[in-house]
């Protein structure tokens, strides 16, 4: 099966079936902290979390929102000057404060001119039914999508990396959300210290029970200033880092397990080389991605091929 000429059925699909022009992502450091950070839940964040591993330069949490975006816009607007955006409110909890002030912080992004609609990325755990209430309303007047840091299906590893929630809050709130019709993703990341090979598929399954619009995957990195940087260095043996040919195979495995009614937005990320300590694999996603495709048609596989419907539960 082929999806608009991918193996996959691939995000920027979804984007051109909601809007007639090319549109980009710009992501905003809106100076938002952490429930697993301040004490609220825990100390320390998650073992695996550098949050300057996937802050970009110019969004920096002194700049206003508008700042942020007016960066952004300028460097993408000589190369597309017809290109429209979508404000990306990316680095920590970005529904972890009052609705007030969040609803604040959106509205302005929103007023910004030639943005579009908003991505949200935020914890399954922090999300009031005052903020689906404002959300809902918002999704049906201009473009909005959820993400929920998800990580895995497995209690045992989230317990390990000190998320301090469980799957079943993840799956709660995907359903509560796209029960109002808000389009949502979550995001994933492939190979946590003591998960099998075939623990890492079975996620494919579970997610692929719930609403999900998007999802996002991308492989375990080592990053400098992680309490994980640390574990590795001291129990090495406890980590399995997948080589790069290794990893493209899991991602086809994981992806015909997978839903075809799902978007898959990435496959990879890619840390800054200061602060990326394994896997060092030398290569833009982008380049990844094209590996992978490559060996989807080299398998004669594609998304779904080994999905089989099942009933969603929590």
């Amino acid at each position: 099966m082929i999806f608009n000429n991918k193996p996959y059925r691939d995000f920027s699909e979804y984007l051109s079936s909601r809007f007639p022009y090319k549109v980009q992502k710009i992501s905003i450091n809106a100076g938002f902290t952490c429930p697993n950070r301040d004490g609220s839940k825990g100390r320390g964040g998650c073992t695996y979390c550098n949050n300057q591993s996937f802050s970009p330069g110019y969004g920096k949490p002194t700049r206003t929102i508008s700042d942020q975006l007016a960066d952004g816009i300028n460097f993408f607007s000589h190369k597309y000057p017809e290109m429209k955006y979508l404000a990306y409110f990316q680095s920590y909890t970005n529904t972890y404060d009052l609705p007030e002030t969040l609803i604040e912080k959106y509205e302005e992004a929103l007023s910004y001119p030639g943005v579009v609609g908003l991505i949200v990325g935020t914890r399954p755990d922090c999300m009031s039914d005052d903020l689906l209430d404002y959300f809902e309303s918002l999704s049906k007047k201009t473009f909005v999508l959820l993400e929920y840091g998800v990580e895995s299906t497995l209690n045992k590893t989230l317990e390990r990396v000190n998320r301090q929630h469980t799957y079943e809050e993840s799956a709660e709130m995907i359903l509560k959300t796209a029960e109002r019709n808000i389009p949502v993703g979550a995001h994933m990341i492939l190979g946590l210290p003591g998960e099998t090979k075939e623990e890492i598929i079975h996620h494919a399954d579970r997610l692929s029970e719930l609403p999900l619009t998007t999802l996002k995957l991308h492989q375990l990195q080592i990053i400098r200033g992680t309490a994980m940087a640390k574990e590795f260095r001291l129990l090495p043996e406890s980590f399995y880092l997948f080589e790069l040919d290794e990893y493209i195979d899991l991602c086809v495995d994981f992806a015909e397990k997978l839903s075809s009614d799902i978007y898959i937005e990435r496959f990879t990320s890619q840390s800054p080389s200061k602060l990326l300590i394994a896997p060092e694999w030398g290569l833009k996603n982008y380049e990844v991605r094209e590996k992978i495709i490559k060996r989807f048609r080299e398998r004669g596989t594609w998304q779904g091929k080994l999905f089989t419907n099942k009933v969603s539960v929590i």
